[in-house]
């Protein structure tokens, strides 16, 4: 509930929920193909040593893409594919929670922090295991000596490309669960938890924040579209900046193999200093401008296309 009327926000309870699933499935997809070498190219800058393989955002892309081709940029793209079953848990307990808290409160600040906060633990319980198979994907190729499990070379000559990540996913799968059990598919949990409940409990009051005080500054005829899809990049970009630390933990927990999130915080300080916590932000960035605005174009889109049609004429573009 914006303070500003100018710009509504559409509540669970205004939604057609078959066409707002069905558009969503299909929104989510489009936009993980289109930011996903970005979040391979984060994850292989937060695991490496110093600068030992890439000197930055683009010297990744470009090695990457010289050494093994556009598709090394989309390694493990298939296995995270499982995770548009997160995206709808996401939207579903974020929608849901945001309609109970609502209950209790009238400030959207509390009620955005409270509902993106949950939705990110329900889809991170579901998230983490395909992360952690598809992060060792990501390295293998150029950044394979990062990963503590290797693809054997007769898997990467295989003539079937659906047999080759089939192959690949598979045998990672086995070799993570010989290494580690049921409970190596969850390791780094909770520094997924500790990075994405921050972030996603930070972006959703800053995006109405940013989008109220767009508002109020943009002309009135100005569509309410384009002030949301300014205010999803400014909220990404903050709440990146303060949870980098964290993500870069997280990555090397999961790839690394380590067991303390604390242990693995201190030796990164160590080896690298503060600067070491920044590793992967501009990708980070890079990746979450686009994102946010595929997310906001797309999910206010989507959540316009699937009003119920009483409600179709009473909110603006």
């Amino acid at each position: 509930m914006l303070q500003k009327g100018a710009i509504q926000i559409i509540e669970w309870e205004d939604l057609d929920k078959r066409k707002f699933y069905s558009l969503g499935v299909f929104m989510t997809l489009t936009t993980r193909a289109t930011v996903y070498p970005f979040s391979l190219i984060r994850t292989r800058l937060q695991v490496q040593k110093g600068k030992s393989l890439y000197k930055g955002t683009f010297d990744a892309f470009y090695k990457i893409v010289r050494a093994e081709g556009i598709q090394g940029l989309y390694r493990g793209f298939m296995v995270n594919t499982f995770t548009l079953v997160a995206g709808q848990a996401y939207i579903t307990t974020y929608e849901l929670v945001r309609k109970y808290v609502s209950h209790y409160s009238q400030s959207n600040t509390v009620i955005s922090v409270v509902a993106g906060g949950s939705a990110s633990l329900v889809a991170q319980t579901i998230t983490v295991p395909i992360d952690v198979v598809s992060q060792h994907l990501m390295m293998q190729g150029q950044g394979e000596h990062l990963s503590r499990f290797k693809v054997k070379p007769k898997m990467m000559l295989s003539a079937s490309k659906s047999r080759l990540t089939f192959g690949q996913t598979r045998e990672l799968t086995v070799q993570i669960f010989a290494a580690d059990g049921f409970r190596g598919f969850y390791r780094g949990y909770v520094a997924s938890l500790l990075t994405y409940i921050p972030n996603s409990a930070l972006w959703w009051p800053f995006y109405h924040f940013y989008a109220e005080q767009l508002s109020m500054l943009a002309p009135s005829q100005c569509p309410h579209l384009i002030l949301l899809a300014l205010a999803g990049p400014m909220a990404a970009a903050t709440a990146s900046s303060i949870t980098n630390p964290m993500d870069v933990v997280r990555a090397r927990v999961q790839v690394e193999g380590r067991t303390s999130v604390i242990q693995t915080f201190k030796q990164l300080l160590a080896e690298e200093g503060i600067m070491g916590m920044t590793k992967g932000l501009s990708a980070r960035i890079i990746s979450s401008t686009p994102t946010s605005v595929l997310i906001v174009v797309g999910y206010e889109t989507l959540k316009r296309l699937s009003l119920r049609a009483e409600l179709a004429e009473s909110r603006h573009w």
